[in-house]
């Protein structure tokens, strides 16, 4: 085959950055000139771009279904439901996030003034939004209003036509088919539906609009618009009109279906109140697209607007917002559980509001459509059949009502309203902002997480305001009478009809008491009292080993997991990753748990903090029938609830007792005495039959037990996991899933993971009877009892060992739940969060319908002799005495094949050490000979041509460039192993990764004073050279931020951006105290000991846009340094890094399942992730196929150890590569795999000095490495015929697969690694040596043009100077203390920079500030202000003769000091939530918080003159925190876990909080400050010390601590 051709590369303009929009009118000037500069500059960039990209998107766009459409076969039969299964791949196809917020008139005056509020807003927000691959067709913009009928009225007489009776008809905003016929066929069959449906059909109105400002690409897909009004005459009430024109849409969208354009036809609302007019477009295109925007008849008392940020590129116009009836900012995770049981439900929801007709507006969802468009719809439906807006948010999206005391105590009813739902509907979780309205109502609420931020202000001219950001509206301050947020769960509401403003807990007291939900749950809903746990075995030790071998369990599973949890109550960690075949690859049978892994979030949405954010976090589970949601009454309270998922033999039996639940117990086994092949078949399809009778016949429980006597050799268990999922899927397919809850009653469940898939297959709860039995056995052992005995062991009881254990099991499901975003169990029940690898079709469709599998893999048959394989064991004559140790976790002799074996280190060591070419053979030969190990050992490269000489081929110099290592941390690893990693790397010109931990500022210099390879500047290594260099060339920014600061980030030629790692994604880093050296401790900014954890989640990434502003921020302070991110491979992960590349990244890496790490639970290590060569692949062809694929350099780690690796992930499109653990294993790892207790025997993981001795690395072993593994690959390009390996970067069509027959790969299809999307039209060169993306002209530069403070820069003096700022204006002074770090480092800067703000500053404000900048800003802030700041003073006050009074208004926003090592920052007002979250070493004084204030503290000292929300001090290790609690509520919000509660009576420490407040006093003026230093005396008391451990015996903690001094230094004077 002959090379696909690439074009000419395009212009360097294609390099620029994705325009953003231009501020509105009142930002002409400066940010106006910037946007047209940047335009200017992209000229040439859209003609460069290929023409195929057009074609390709519009391709995969007709292969899209537009959401909110109907598309069935046929109209579905009432008894059954009809929506198709939740497909994940459908799912994930489309994500995104936003920029959203609204306007309202609390008079219900309409007014075109207020449309146009809404459209410089949206202008305000162009930066949340993004842009297809053209950089100019928006990923969506839109407004919702209230109908505009001055402007219709006047159109309508310019027709000649009657003017429109307001009360009785209904417009609708229609996108039709671009063909003109079939435009004309769907009018008329939409016509027809009307008609039928006995409405007249008043006319059409073809919407004006200006094509030329719409994008190429959104062009190509953009539909006829048009409007259509009817006359719902038969109606009179208004409600009843709506609803009237719900069922309308609904019929004409299955009427639809039986035409070739009915994907095409799409209602963007249909109603007689509110209109939406949206689009593929840019904010500011919107008012120019729609001519009526621009129409002053357009008048409306609300608007709802908002901006799109999609990671799907490929056009899609009813996906824009808002839809009919939200305006969404977020993503829920839940989505694929939400659907099938919306699925599950059709049958059951019946209301008299729709007098009968419910089977018409089936279905309630669409698997094709976004995750907004599906909550949407949901809402939509209860909004129809009688609840309000609020009410019927409150019961999709609830906020954490448990762990809440004010809500349970000042509001129970509340309280009883989400305990009455959370057994009815599952709530659609993740991160949301949602705005909404019905035409009478307009409001706003947030995700209980509070992941998106939500601003809002009322003016004294009854005008009230929603939005992302603050400043998007020019305002006179001396108006705004109110400015607030928007907390986790919070909602806000404004009748317009009424005029009243409902905040929080008044909008929900009215809802909730609208019906006595207590009365009900008292008196209907069973709670299951815990039971106590057997104390003594039911099994002997050999009936117990016979079936603990016929359920699969290994001695490493009973050793190393159920008696590590049962002793120590949490899951066992490990480490080094899974180096081991996947299930489906592995000669060895394994458990089918094993074939699927748990996905993760990342970018779109954040993993949560199980840890420290628990409180809004629950595993309650209600068992029995759920009811019909659209109704309320007693009944639907008749359940069992259950604290957690996880039963021990009592509380079993309890539910089996429950006469009302009417318990069926179905026993999994299946009969092979007939022959194995279709047995297991067979036996499913009777248990669904016998399922689907019980329930029929009343029963509300279905136990399936695989529970028995005397296991029969001919009789085994079905695999639990497919019993479960088999029913689930029989249920929700024959319209009974509602009808009854799923037990599992089973010995085949013992790990975390195990639950995990249970419960998410469909499982209410699983009792592990032989687990449990386990823990007893192992209690009872003679070995227990002489451990204990002896103290080697905690002493617990058998009682105490099985709660342990469930304990464990518990936790482990928080963190399962956590790392996908997840809140409650009860969504995450039957929501298939799981990717499979390794089981074909067949197997999927029977139980985990709407799974992705892309590999396929077993057959039916084949899972049934897997599983027999382990049943026979129990049963053969020479059955063993003890379990057989299978080795998947560590490496022995005899078992699984690991492929970080002793045998290959010492063939490595040996190769590398010698130097010579013969012992790299060997090496590579022991590699090419072992057994399958990743998929990628099912393929080999073949060519279509001749051979080369190698002479002809790229040099070995060349190809180490694109070689990187992985990001290990200083801390996980020793000092030596990082420095001679980092040395070696710069040597060969590749790239070494500094990992989360920081850098020490001696390695960035080059040596000088190396004598025979020893330098007195590093003494601890050997083998250096003058003109070696220590630093990284990659510095990474981990969610933690440990060790970063302003010359941390100016000393990187790359940062990367750490959202996940394969060896544990979703979950943050984990340094143990032990490893917590002095000098690690001083990198990082923390104290010597302490435990150092990252948070799951970037407190600054909870979307896309989020990401966007941090790459903004990197970019702002090292404009010269590229930004990779670092994402694990998993399905979905093309869509996401579309998004990624749209958000201005310039590497995106792709790490596998089997990457190193440090420390991580095994179930995380072993369950987690994907493999990259399906990561890759799907990457490089979605960026492909969305014409992004130049914007980015691809790399790719993840078990590499060869050029063989080398190659085929070139093939696969990867341009650079990345090795972890082999470069590791390169300068002396040994493989002992216990980096994580601080004892790796020869010095390459540990911080013990004794141990770091015996290192016998040195950075010429590396590049002997690198350079093997290069002229490995140069022999193969030469042998293949190919000069360089940029000719075979994407060449899919060079790979093959091999002919390898193994025992469960005979059903593999590796059709999707092979396929190919064609090239990119650049070389992988060309897009290595492309410049750093830019932010384009910003603030900062004019700050620096300015010539005055270029001097002082320079040299070293003072000015003032003052700016103005509008919200468009982010990572202000970033830039500028970049200019300072890199000149002066963080502390060097003698000079002061006294810079004033006025205005509304953007996002990231005061980021990475040095000493020497004081920065002040005059008005209010959004998120991030005060990032990563090292030093300097930032003030924020607000404007002088404000309306609101400033210690009760919200004037900065979210996240604030996000790992700050410096500085002071003083704040006249309240702080959003997670104030001061990982500070290190800053000072800050604010009068209010939200939640989770001094979050992951580690230094530093923060002063709260006001209130503060729930979770204060979660996981705060260092430094110190005073708040101010005058009306004694605080004690309840603190998290006491870590930090202890007490008055401020140690003198330092009252002369430190005193000092702060006269320093915040001076600084802004505050009154509430001035009022506690008059009566000092009386406000002392009310404050509150927060004291970690690490801080408690300092003067400032500590009132004795002069005492406790003299004692101590009494004692050392006795001593000597």
């Amino acid at each position: 085959m002959a090379t696909l051709p690439r074009a000419a590369p395009p212009t360097p303009a294609a390099l620029l950055p994705l325009p953003r929009a231009a501020p509105p009118l009142l930002l002409a000037g400066r940010a106006a000139a910037a946007r047209r500069s940047r335009l200017r500059a992209r000229g040439p960039s859209a003609a460069a771009r290929r023409s195929w990209v057009v074609a390709s998107a519009a391709s995969s766009s007709s292969r899209a279904v537009v959401g909110g459409v109907a598309r069935r076969e046929a109209p579905p039969a009432p008894q059954k439901p009809t929506q198709q299964a939740a497909d994940l791949n459908h799912i994930l196809s489309e994500r995104g996030a936003c920029g959203v917020g609204f306007v309202a008139n609390l008079k219900n005056m309409s007014s075109f003034d207020i449309v146009r509020d809404a459209l410089m807003a949206l202008g305000c927000m162009e930066h949340r939004g993004g842009c297809g691959a053209d950089s100019d067709s928006g990923d969506g913009a839109g407004l919702m209003s209230a109908v505009p009928w001055d402007l219709f009225d006047d159109w309508a007489s310019k027709q000649g036509l009657a003017l429109f009776d307001r009360r009785n008809t209904g417009v609708g905003m229609v996108f039709l088919p671009q063909d003109e016929k079939s435009m004309e066929e769907a009018k008329a069959a939409t016509e027809k539906v009307f008609v039928d449906e006995g409405l007249e059909v008043l006319g059409w109105r073809p919407v004006p609009f200006n094509v030329s400002v719409v994008g190429r690409n959104a062009k190509e897909t953009m539909p006829n618009i048009q409007q259509i009004f009817v006359k719902v005459a038969k109606e009179d009430n208004a409600d009843d009109i709506e609803r009237e024109l719900y069922i309308s849409r609904k019929l004409i969208e299955r009427a639809a279906k039986s035409f070739s354009w009915a994907d095409e036809l799409y209602f963007c609302s249909l109603s007689s109140r509110t209109i939406v007019y949206k689009g593929m477009l840019r904010s500011e295109v919107l008012g120019q697209f729609y001519l009526d925007l621009q129409n002053e008849l357009y008048k409306s008392p609300f608007a709802i607007y908002h901006r799109r940020f999609s990671t799907n590129t490929s056009p899609r116009w009813p996906l824009a917002q808002p839809m009919r009836l939200l305006g969404h900012n977020g993503e829920i995770n839940t989505i694929q559980g939400n659907l099938n049981w919306m699925r599950s439900r059709e049958t059951t929801l019946k209301s008299p509001v729709w007098r009968g007709r419910e089977h018409e507006i089936c279905p309630f969802g669409d698997p094709k459509a976004s995750d907004s468009a599906n909550l949407d719809s949901t809402a939509e439906l209860l909004l129809r059949s009688g609840r309000s807006p609020a009410e019927a948010l409150m019961i999709l999206v609830p906020e954490a009502y448990k762990n809440h005391p004010t809500l349970s105590i000042k509001y129970p009813e509340v309280t009883d309203f989400y305990d009455y739902y959370k057994g009815q509907m599952e709530a659609w979780d993740g991160p949301a902002l949602l705005l909404f309205s019905d035409g009478r109502t307009v409001g706003a609420t947030l995700d209980r997480n509070g992941l998106r931020p939500a601003r809002y202000w009322r003016t004294s001219d009854d005008f009230v305001y929603v939005a992302s950001e603050v400043g998007v509206i020019p305002m006179d301050e001396s108006k705004v009478v109110m400015k607030g947020r928007l907390g986790p769960g919070m909602m806000i509401t404004v009748d317009l009809q009424t005029g009243q403003v409902l905040e929080n807990t008044e909008v929900k007291k009215t809802v909730a008491s609208a019906s006595p939900y207590g009365t009900w749950l008292q008196e209907c809903t069973r709670l299951i009292k815990p039971v106590n746990f057997l104390s003594s075995t039911i099994m002997d030790n050999e009936t117990v080993l016979r079936h603990q071998q016929a359920f699969g369990y290994s001695s490493e599973d009973v050793q190393m997991v159920i008696e590590s949890m049962a002793s120590q109550g949490k899951e066992p960690t490990f480490c080094m990753g899974d180096d081991i075949p996947l299930a489906v690859l592995s000669q060895r049978p394994h458990l089918l748990y094993d074939y699927f892994k748990q996905r993760f979030a990342q970018v779109t949405n954040p993993a949560i903090d199980p840890l420290r954010e628990g409180l809004v976090m629950s595993l309650e589970v209600n068992i029995g029938k759920r009811g019909n949601i659209l109704e309320v009454g007693p009944e639907n309270a008749d359940q069992v609830a259950l604290s957690s998922p996880v039963l021990n033999e009592g509380e079993l039996e309890t539910l089996l007792n429950d006469s009302k639940l009417k318990p069926k117990v179905l026993s999994t086994y299946f009969d092979i005495r007939k022959g194995l092949d279709g047995s297991l078949d067979k036996t499913i399809q009777a248990l669904c039959e016998e399922a689907d009778a019980a329930v029929r016949s009343g029963s509300q429980l279905l136990v399936l037990s695989d529970r028995s006597e005397a296991p029969e050799p001919t009789r085994p268990a079905i695999p639990i996991l497919l019993a479960v999922g088999a029913i689930h899927q029989h249920l929700i397919q024959n319209g009974l899933r509602m009808s009854a809850s799923i037990v599992a009653d089973t010995a085949q469940c013992f790990s975390t993971h195990h639950f995990a898939c249970l419960i998410g297959y469909g499982a209410s709860a699983v009792c592990p009877y032989l687990a449990l039995e386990t823990c007893r056995q192992w209690r009872l052992s003679n070995k227990t009892l002489n451990l204990m005995r002896n103290g080697k062991m905690p002493t617990v009881t058998i009682e105490q060992a099985q709660r342990n254990f469930i304990k464990a099991v518990k936790s482990g499901l928080l963190k399962i739940l956590s790392k996908m975003g997840i809140s409650l169990l009860s969504s995450y029940c039957g929501a298939q969060i799981f990717e499979i690898y390794g089981l074909g079709q067949e197997v999927v469709d029977l139980a985990f319908c709407g799974s992705v599998s892309k590999i396929g893999g077993l057959t039916l048959d084949e899972l049934g002799r897997e599983t027999l394989s382990f049943w026979v064991k129990a049963f053969s004559e020479d059955t063993a005495k003890r379990l057989e140790n299978f080795g998947f976790i560590q490496s022995r002799p005899g078992g699984e094949y690991h492929a970080n074996n002793p045998e290959m280190s010492k063939l490595l060591h040996k190769a590398i050490r010698e130097k010579r070419d013969n012992a790299y053979t060997v090496y590579q030969q022991h590699l090419a000979s072992r057994p399958v190990n990743v998929l990628r050992d099912l393929l080999e490269l073949k060519s279509d041509r001749a051979p080369i000489p190698i002479g002809k081929v790229e040099s070995a110099t060349s190809i180490v460039e694109r070689f990187c290592t992985g990001g290990m941390s200083l801390g996980a690893i020793s000092r030596e192993t990082h420095e001679a990693i980092a040395i070696a790397m710069n040597r060969i010109g590749g790239k070494s990764n500094s990992g989360e931990g920081g850098e020490d500022p001696i390695r960035w210099n080059p040596l000088t004073d190396v004598v025979d390879g020893y330098s007195p500047t590093l003494p601890h290594l050997k083998g250096l050279q003058n003109g070696d260099t220590a630093t990284s060339a990659i510095k990474q920014v981990a969610s933690g931020r440990f060790g970063v600061t302003p010359t941390f980030l100016v000393n990187a030629d790359q940062i990367e951006i750490k959202i996940a790692q394969g060896a544990k994604p979703g979950e943050g880093g984990q340094l143990p105290g032990k490893k917590v050296s002095a000098y690690i401790a001083r990198l990082r900014n923390s104290k010597p000991g302490v435990p150092l954890i990252s948070p799951p989640p970037h407190h600054d990434i909870y979307s896309i846009e989020d990401l966007a502003q941090l790459i903004y921020d990197l970019h702002q302070i090292n404009p010269k340094a590229k930004v990779s991110v670092k994402l694990v491979s998993e399905a979905g992960i093309g869509t996401v890094a579309s998004g990624v590349s749209k958000a201005n990244a310039d590497i995106i890496q792709i790490s596998g399942h089997d990457g190193g790490t440090g420390a991580s639970p095994i179930s995380s290590i072993k369950h987690a992730g994907g493999p990259w060569e399906l990561g890759l692949t799907e990457t490089n062809q979605t960026l492909i196929q969305n014409g992004l694929r130049e914007r980015v350099v691809l790399r790719v780690d993840g078990g590499f150890r060869s050029g063989q690796d080398v190659l085929i992930a070139a093939a696969m499109g990867a341009d650079e590569y990345g090795f972890g653990s082999v470069a590791m294993i390169a300068t002396g790892c040994v493989m002992a795999r216990i980096c994580h207790t601080n004892n790796c025997p020869v010095g390459v993981a540990s911080q013990r000095e004794e141990l770091r001795a015996r290192f016998p690395g040195v950075p010429g072993d590396l590049v002997n490495y690198f350079l093997f593994v290069a002229e490995e690959v140069r022999a193969a390009l030469a042998q293949l015929g190919y000069e360089k390996l940029d000719d075979i970067i994407g060449r899919t069509d060079l790979l093959k697969p091999k002919h390898i027959s193994l025992v469960k790969t005979q059903h593999i299809d590796l059709g999707y690694l092979l396929s190919n999307a064609g090239l990119p039209e650049w070389s992988s060169s060309q897009i290595r040596s492309q410049d750093v993306h830019t932010n384009g002209p910003v603030l900062d530069e004019t700050i620096l043009a300015d010539p005055e403070i270029a001097d002082a820069i320079e040299n070293e003096k003072e000015v003032s100077k003052a700016f103005q700022i509008y919200n468009v204006d982010r990572a202000v002074c970033g830039r500028v203390a970049g200019v300072i770090a890199k000149k002066y480092g963080d502390t060097g800067f003698a000079g002061q920079l006294n810079i004033t703000f006025n205005g509304s500053a953007g996002q990231s404000f005061g980021c990475f500030l040095t000493p020497g900048m004081n920065i002040r800003l005059v008005g209010e802030a959004n998120d991030y202000v005060g990032k990563g700041m090292a030093g300097g003073e930032l003030v924020v006050v607000p404007v002088d003769k404000t309306g609101f009074v400033p210690e009760d208004a919200t004037i900065v926003g979210n996240t604030c000091l996000y790992g700050a090592t410096g500085g002071q920052v003083f704040v006249r007002g309240k702080a959003g939530e997670r104030f001061a979250v990982r500070n290190s070493l800053c000072q800050a004084v604010v009068e209010g918080t939200g939640d989770h204030c001094c979050e992951y503290m580690t230094g530093g000292c923060v002063v709260v003159l006001g209130k503060a929300g729930r979770n204060v001090a979660a996981g705060m290790t260092g430094g110190l925190a005073y708040i101010l609690d005058e009306d004694d509520t605080l004690v309840p919000k603190v998290n006491k876990e870590i930090v202890k509660m007490q008055r401020v009576n140690a003198p330092a420490g009252q002369m430190q909080l005193k000092g702060l407040i006269e320093a915040y006093v001076d600084k802004t003026g505050s009154e509430k400050g001035i009022a506690i230093l008059r009566e000092w005396e009386a406000y002392l008391p009310l404050f509150w010390q927060l004291v970690p451990p690490s801080e408690e015996d300092s003067p400032e903690a500590c009132a004795e601590f002069e005492r406790v001094l003299a004692k101590q230094a009494t004692t050392q004077l006795s001593a000597k």
